[in-house]
């Protein structure tokens, strides 16, 4: 029989315990850079880590966590191997049912009598303990009974176990101890961060930088192994149609459980707010705090313009959701009126071979190749000096920080209307000092190329917008107030009794 493997020493009670899933220390960038960022400007904060990930493997960092971090606590939500223990027969059927039903219904009080239901177990379970009880077998056949009985019982049973055995592990998992929890996404992550709320009556904040439900749910509609198992036929309406469906409700189960525990809920602006408002978060509790940057930081660099050649830029990714593609088409449209013109795309191509491939294949093909670089990975302060306007044709983002390291700079932006470039371009308010540049529709060259022309051929205009973006990024994204207004938000939740 395998052994369990002993259970690491308790981490010390840090003053707010940061949850996280599939991210930090492991990853860098994005979520991970956002979080080792603020860590590292609150040192008179301490922080303990619960990081969620896929299996018990281990997983090299790629963060060294600052000083003010007590510690890492791992959560794995795959069950690992191991002989489970008897549990009693009635209490495992009433957690049984508990978890069926919060799967299918949600929130707090679904979570709730789950997580009681679990505390009257003679002693704290292993996943695999309850999976494979005979009370959770009949269990799972009545609810297959109820919601999916054309479908393959061996791919619902699998799904079920899946979706429970990473429930059981972050609802058993040891939490840290902690004045505050806060949580970066819904999902798991958000979860613990309900049941830390629950068990330890401290509060539990949330700030989401995408909608993880909405990210999802995308996933699971695209995704080939899950695959299509009940023939609907000429049927409308049914609660549950099929796996994918079963796993988008278990998400959004996970997703309301998250919403009402957490207060504050935070976006990094205003549209995220109203989709989790949407999606079930208390209107009262929604706040936004931006991502900010450091203006000062690109306060002396050089005026390193051509007023002879104006060039327009795109920094991101050489990859299918940037839509290099549309920004080369525009390119060509550009330079059909302003040959003088120049464009480059700042940004690493080794992401997605082929995808860069086929754009440095367009750029031939539009005969662009003699005004038209693909620099790679570049320094930004080498660059923007040099860059007149600034192009994003993503078809999704959240808050890209090009905008505001581009505005720092008095640089205007044409972008696409996802995530928050509206709001950022052209403010929150009716009176905002006018706009930082123009949005345009997505995958749409000809706007595009239009947005560009009119702020190429009136440098007056041009400059104006670069002005009001440059006032824009000190007075509304400044890292320091950022960064400040965490400061604030953890003093606050932690005086909470």
């Amino acid at each position: 029989m395998r052994q369990a493997a002993p259970l690491p020493p308790p981490l010390p009670a840090a003053d707010v315990c940061l949850i996280v899933e599939g991210a930090y220390p492991y990853v860098v960038g994005g979520v991970s850079g956002w979080l080792q960022d603020l860590v590292t400007h609150l040192p008179d904060v301490t922080f303990s880590i619960l990081a969620i990930k896929p299996t018990a493997a281990p997983l090299p960092f790629r963060l060294d966590p600052p000083a003010n971090v007590v510690g890492v606590a791992e959560v794995a939500l795959a069950p690992t191997a191991r002989s489970p223990r008897r549990l009693p027969d009635a209490p495992a059927a009433a957690v049984a049912d508990a978890l069926v039903r919060f799967v299918a219904v949600g929130g707090g009080e679904a979570l709730g009598e789950l997580i009681d239901r679990l505390r009257r177990l003679p002693r704290v379970p292993h996943a695999g303990d309850l999976l494979a009880h005979p009370a959770m077998f009949a269990r799972l056949q009545r609810h297959y009974a109820a919601i999916l009985p054309k479908a393959s019982f061996h791919h619902y049973f699998w799904a079920m176990r899946t979706l429970l055995g990473g429930l059981l592990a972050v609802l058993t998992a040891p939490l840290p101890p902690a004045r505050v929890y806060h949580t970066i996404s819904t999902g798991f992550a958000g979860l613990a961060a309900a049941r830390a709320r629950r068990e330890t009556g401290r509060p539990a904040v949330i700030t989401e930088h995408g909608i993880y439900l909405l990210e999802r749910q995308i996933e699971v509609m695209m995704a080939e192994w899950i695959g299509d198992q009940v023939d609907t036929g000429l049927e409308l309406e049914r609660s549950v149609r099929d796996l994918r469906d079963l796993w988008v409700r278990a998400f959004s189960s996970y997703a309301t459980a998250a919403y009402d525990a957490c207060d504050p809920i935070v976006a990094l602006y205003g549209d995220n707010s109203a989709v989790q408002r949407r999606l079930g978060a208390s209107p009262t509790r929604l706040r936004v705090i931006p991502n900010g940057i450091d203006a000062r930081r690109f306060a002396a660099l050089p005026d390193a313009r051509d007023p002879q050649r104006p060039l327009v830029a795109l920094l991101g990714r050489v990859v299918p959701i940037k839509d290099i593609k549309t920004f080369v088409r525009a390119a060509a449209q550009v330079h059909a009126h302003r040959p003088d013109v120049r464009f480059a795309v700042l940004g690493p191509e080794d992401e997605d071979a082929d995808y860069a491939a086929e754009c440095r294949a367009l750029v031939a093909e539009l005969g662009l190749d003699a005004m038209f670089d693909f620099a790679g990975r570049v320094r930004i302060d080498d660059w923007l000096p040099r860059v007149d306007l600034l192009v994003l044709t993503s078809l999704s983002e959240a808050q890209p920080l090009v905008i505001l390291e581009g505005g720092a700079c008095g640089i205007p932006v044409v972008a696409t209307d996802v995530g928050s470039c509206r709001e950022m371009i052209e403010g929150r308010g009716l009176d905002d000092g006018g706009p930082g540049g123009i949005v345009t529709p997505l995958v749409n060259p000809a706007a595009t190329a239009d947005a560009i022309l009119r702020l190429v051929e009136d440098p007056r205009r041009r400059r104006m917008m670069g002005e009001a973006m440059r006032r824009r990024t000190i007075r509304d994204y400044d890292h320091a107030t950022i960064i400040g207004a965490y400061r604030n938000l953890y003093a606050q939740l932690a005086s909470r009794p």
